[in-house]
């Protein structure tokens, strides 16, 4: 009966992890394929080929990107000023909104709530015309339009405005989120600064924000790389580019009317997954706090 039990338990492990293999093993040959292409002329399936047909054909030749096209430096230096711009606008606005929605009783907080909630939903393509026009309008502005050094304002065609742009859509996700993380703080802590004579602020700031690192250091992570592999909204707000980021640049490498060097192709996007993967790589236990209900942060 217990050899019965056991051999049921192990199957009951075992069953599900063969299953998640079997639908992992796709993604793996493609990453398999996409670090092949980038060493070879040419592949058959992930065996790497030169002009022959013969194995061989290593090169680093679909990598001269890095030496031969100036651009690219710039492109990376943009994409992390996109990203680090996006994770510290996220992390501020969503932590202040977030401890409000927590801690304050006010009018109208579950309607704004459930309004946060349906414009996660919104998808962002169909804002697109409404916010070009937003950005024309702040181009007009002197100084905050185009006059900014590095970002360039927050006008269309800048970088500044694509991080507006981009962290308003971000918004309804980290509120939540920093909500849930708030939630999970004792009011005994909070109460006993407050009858010190803490202000709010001070509370928010000294006591509550520090209880919830890890909840942070989650958002922050998740905000950076959603910046750093952004791609619909740098793509349309920004038309010059040396304000572009990575991801339309290997975009633009994909042409209806020219032949395509898929080879480059795969290693320009290996080479944007690169920061993407280190960075996973160091904080894959904060970004899982995420989906883990925060319960870390509460602690």
């Amino acid at each position: 009966m217990n050899d019965t039990m056991g051999a049921g338990s192990r199957w009951r492990v075992i069953f599900p992890l063969a299953v998640l293999a079997i639908l992992t093993i796709p993604i793996v040959i493609g990453y398999i394929w996409v670090f092949v292409s980038t060493f070879a002329q040419r592949t058959h399936g992930l065996i790497p080929v030169d002009a022959d047909g013969q194995f061989g054909g290593l090169t680093l030749r679909n990598w001269s990107f890095l030496w031969e096209d100036p651009i690219i430096w710039r492109l990376v230096v943009n994409t992390f000023v996109l990203a680090l711009g996006l994770t510290v606008g996220v992390v501020l606005v969503s932590s202040l909104a977030g401890y409000a929605l927590s801690r304050i009783s006010f009018p109208g907080r579950r309607a704004f709530l459930a309004t946060t909630l349906v414009l996660h939903a919104f998808p962002s393509v169909t804002l697109l015309i409404a916010i070009y026009f937003v950005l024309r309008w702040i181009a007009g502005i002197p100084v905050l339009g185009r006059g900014l050094p590095l970002i360039g304002g927050f006008g269309y065609n800048t970088l500044g405005g694509v991080i507006l742009v981009s962290v308003a859509l971000e918004l309804p996700l980290g509120v939540w989120l920093m909500k849930g993380f708030f939630d999970q703080i004792s009011w005994d802590v909070e109460r006993a600064a407050l009858i010190d004579g803490c202000s709010r602020f001070r509370v928010w700031w000294q006591i509550v924000m520090p209880l919830i690192r890890p909840g942070i250091a989650a958002l922050s992570i998740f905000s950076f790389i959603s910046g750093w592999n952004a791609f619909l909204i740098p793509y349309t707000f920004l038309t010059t580019q040396d304000q572009s980021t990575i991801a339309p640049y290997l975009r633009g490498l994909i042409s209806d009317t020219a032949p395509v060097n898929y080879s480059t192709v795969a290693a320009v996007g290996l080479f944007q997954l690169i920061p993407v993967l280190i960075f996973f790589i160091f904080t894959q236990e904060y970004l899982l706090n995420i989906f883990g209900g925060g319960t870390k942060g509460g602690t």
